[in-house]
Parts: C-alpha cells; sequence; structure tokens
C-alpha cells in the first residue's frame, strides 16, 4: 500500500500509526487497462476505490447515446456513490480512460472501516467536497456557455491530460456535438494569437 493514500487521507485528518496500519490492511491492488469498465450501468457496485494513477470516466447510457457525467484524476478516491451505499444496480458506468491503478476495498471492508472514527471524519469530509464539487458542476451546466465550461475545464485540468480524453467525450460532457467543440478550440486558439 503507497504512502500516497495515507498523505491523500492527511488532507483530510491526521491518522495515527495504528488507525492507519488497519486501514491499508482492508486495501488491495488492481490495474485497469485503457478503455476498460470498471462498473457497468445496471450492476451492482462493490467496490470504493483510492487510485493512485490513470483517469477515469464516469458516464451513463441515455437513448442509446453515452453521455458523461464527470472525469476525475488521480490521486483521488470513487465509487459509485448510491449503488455502493444501497448495494444496488447502478445508475452510471465508470471506465478507465488509460492504465489506472487503483487500491480497492469491497462493501464489507468498508463497513469493517466504519469502526476507526478517524476513516469516518475523513469520509465525511470527502462527501461534502464531492458534493459542492457536483453542485458546481450542475449550476455551471445551467448558467454557463459550453465556451466557458471548456476554459474552466482547461484551467482545472493540465493540458496534456485534457489531450487523453477523447473529443467526443469532452463533447458530450459539456452538452454538445464534437465539431462545435473543435470550432471552440480553434477560437480559443486563435484569440490566444493575437
Amino acid at each position: 500500500m503507497p504512502d500516497l493514500l495515507k498523505d491523500f487521507i492527511n488532507r483530510y485528518i491526521t491518522l495515527s500509526e495504528n488507525d492507519w496500519n488497519d486501514i491499508k490492511r482492508e486495501f488491495q491492488k488492481k490495474i485497469f487497462s485503457k478503455d476498460e469498465i470498471i462498473l457497468q450501468e445496471g450492476k451492482v457496485c462493490h467496490h470504493f476505490y483510492f487510485f493512485e494513477r490513470g483517469l477515469i470516466r464516469f458516464f451513463c447510457n441515455i437513448d442509446g447515446e453515452d453521455i458523461t457525467k464527470t472525469f476525475a484524476l488521480a490521486p483521488y478516491c470513487f465509487t459509485s456513490k448510491i449503488s455502493f451505499r444501497n448495494q444496488s444496480p447502478a445508475n452510471e458506468s465508470i471506465q478507465a480512460l488509460e492504465e489506472t491503478v487503483v487500491w480497492e476495498i469491497s462493501y464489507q471492508q468498508y463497513k469493517q472501516l466504519e469502526k476507526i472514527n478517524s476513516w469516518n471524519i475523513f469520509m465525511r469530509k470527502l462527501l461534502n467536497e464531492i458534493q459542492e464539487f457536483t453542485e458546481k458542476l450542475m449550476l455551471d451546466s445551467k448558467v454557463l456557455t459550453a465556451e466557458k465550461r471548456y476554459e474552466i475545464l482547461q484551467e482545472t485540468y493540465p493540458a496534456e491530460l485534457l489531450q487523453k480524453i477523447p473529443l467526443k467525450h469532452l463533447a458530450s460532457f459539456l452538452g454538445i456535438a464534437p465539431q462545435s467543440l473543435s470550432r471552440i478550440r480553434n477560437n480559443l486558439h486563435q484569440s490566444r494569437k493575437s
């Protein structure tokens, strides 16, 4: 288990060595290959993940079309929250967009970790952060243009990372056609040159 997870948790709460030893004991390493589906919509999410390297996409299928909900960068934690918590079929899929190294725990192991107070505080703070991010995404999608939202993406994610995300996924995240995203990119490129 890498110290990366310990460092990540310590951004939210300071762990004792005993708590850290109990937490790290539960996690197992797994590697997902590029484009591999981590969770299929309609299946139950049985794992909670910390990913130390990689890039993932959350998406759902609407009328036969993949709609990207969001992307996540390492290092971070992820799961299909409602499916995992309720052990019910997921209303979203999760995909590795590049080779992704994760540390996973099962639902049963997660329940064991809930006996550790520092883990509960960490999870509460992490879930609050995710909730704020989700609310901001929803608000931005209602009030900002696709061009402005793309500019925010460029400020949020490193350029080399954005280049790894297929155009069709970026476009569906922004709610526009790939051709429209190409135009936005060209316009932004031209305006920065002048």
